[in-house]
């Protein structure tokens, strides 16, 4: 370096953290985390300063501004919450189903102690951490037995690998289905180590079918609500019901994946399909479904039914690979204690009451929203009638009635401002206008959105949008 090379004035890492505004970020972010941050900081105004030759004496105090500002950025966590306003209901890129009140407090009950999860507290000595749920789930759906495992695919694949390891698994044509993620029900029984025997055509499968292709291999029948698709038309299904009379006349069990369900009685049918506390449940020997759709629990897979079934998965060394920690029990615990009575579940359960709600609250609930704001804002603003879903592959066809906002203004501008917020708001863009669905969006959430997209709107017209990483600092 030149006598006069601008980099030599910069301030040493030491000299920067004996500031006095040094102390309080090491305090805040810690000291090694305050040091790396500083020494990028410099890195870069040597980079600048070797490029354009400046030779402005570099300022500590804003070195140090921008080291912690770096560390408040990166300080925030990859995964937050997010103001849900694509009226989208069970939204799986969202985190499905929100957790009631009862849920949160019971995480936050057991999350910074210690609890009964294996232990015994009356008899002094191990427990069952699958007794937690059990108790409740064969009062809620009516079941023998059950146990919890931490999603509805691993609870297919402790079904099949536990019955039909080494065997043929029947399964019709028409419910060979492709769940999220690219995960299909043929990889599925592959790798739980069974071989998959397709029965019936795509759109007819008859009892004969299965009849026919019941062998010495057989080691399992099994039958897949396709919750994420229809088949019309010239059409034929066999029952829960045909299937397990054939299954105990061959002494082959009969497995109900539901994928998607919720006990009989609280959604309408045609949102929530069939219930896991029906005859035809109580039909199959085992029936597995999932925690965090339309249940409006936590991620978990639901397995119930006869008690010499469960007792075999309960031995089945796959199921400590699949089990779920405590505070996943603690959640679904509150989640079906709830379902012990229609009100509770209607009042308590979020997903519940969003999927119940009548439109004309939402489009009251829009309408309090769009008042808040002020008078320029609200008139760029039309409350208009929206159309909801119920998501993560429940009812696809099915849409529900709902309200909410559609924004006069460039709409994928507006909704990049939204998502740079935080919390982010995320809506959809729908014939070109930025559209916000108040169905998820409740009490808080309504006036958090509102401000969103006030924020979005004076951005625009100030020309001054903030980046993502920006927002709200």
């Amino acid at each position: 370096m030149s006598a006069g090379d601008p980099r030599r004035a910069l301030p040493s890492v030491d000299r920067l953290l004996a500031r006095p505004e040094a102390e309080a970020a090491a305090a805040r972010f810690g000291r090694e985390p305050l040091v790396a941050a500083l020494r990028t900081e410099l890195d870069a105004l040597r980079e600048a300063a070797a490029a354009a030759a400046a030779d402005d004496d570099p300022d500590p105090a804003a070195i140090l501004a921008r080291a912690s500002r770096r560390l408040e950025l990166d300080a925030r966590p990859g995964l937050h919450r997010v103001l849900n306003g694509t009226g989208v209901v069970l939204h799986t890129n969202l985190g499905r189903a929100p957790l009631s009140d009862e849920a949160a407090a019971a995480i936050a009950e057991l999350a910074t102690g210690y609890s009964n999860l294996e232990y015994d507290v009356e008899a002094g000595r191990r427990g069952d951490r699958f007794d937690h749920c059990a108790a409740l789930l064969r009062r809620v759906v009516g079941a023998e037995d059950a146990v919890v495992v931490n999603n509805n695919a691993a609870a297919v694949v402790l079904i099949v690998n536990e019955f039909a390891r080494g065997r043929d698994v029947l399964v019709s044509r028409g419910e060979l289905v492709e769940i999220g993620g690219s995960f299909r029900i043929p990889e599925m029984i592959e790798r739980a180590g069974a071989r998959l025997v397709e029965v019936g055509a795509t759109n007819r499968t008859r009892i004969a079918d299965y009849r026919s292709a019941l062998g010495e291999r057989t080691g399992l029948l099994l039958k897949v609500h396709p919750a994420n698709f229809r088949i019309e038309g010239f059409t034929e299904s066999v029952s829960v019901e045909e299937l397990a009379e054939l299954g105990r006349e061959s002494g082959v069990p009969v497995a109900w994946d539901l994928g998607s369900a919720a006990p009989a009685g609280v959604l309408p049918e045609r949102l929530s399909g069939p219930a896991p506390s029906g005859p035809a449940a109580r039909a199959a020997d085992v029936v597995s479904w999932s925690g965090d759709k339309l249940l409006g629990g936590p991620q978990a897979g639901i397995v119930h039914g006869r008690a010499a079934a469960l007792a075999r998965l309960r031995r089945n060394p796959l199921l400590r690979a699949f089990r779920v920690d405590k505070l996943t029990l603690a959640a679904l615990e509150a989640t079906l204690r709830a379902w012990l009575d229609p009100e509770l579940a209607r009042e308590r359960l979020p997903a519940v009451r969003r999927l119940t709600e009548p439109a004309a609250a939402v489009r009251e609930r829009a309408a309090l929203a769009r008042d808040m704001l002020a008078p320029a804002v609200r008139e760029r603003i039309e409350i208009v009638p929206l159309a909801a879903l119920v998501g993560a592959g429940s009812a696809p066809e099915q849409e529900i009635e709902s309200a909410g906002w559609a924004v006069d203004g460039p709409a994928a501008r507006i909704d990049a401002l939204c998502r740079a917020g935080r919390p982010p708001l995320v809506g959809r863009v729908d014939d070109g206008r930025f559209v916000v669905d108040f169905r998820c969006l409740e009490c808080g959430d309504a006036e958090l959105a509102a401000a969103r997209v006030a924020e979005a709107l004076e951005a625009l017209d100030n020309d001054d949008a903030p980046d993502a990483r920006d927002a709200e600092l």
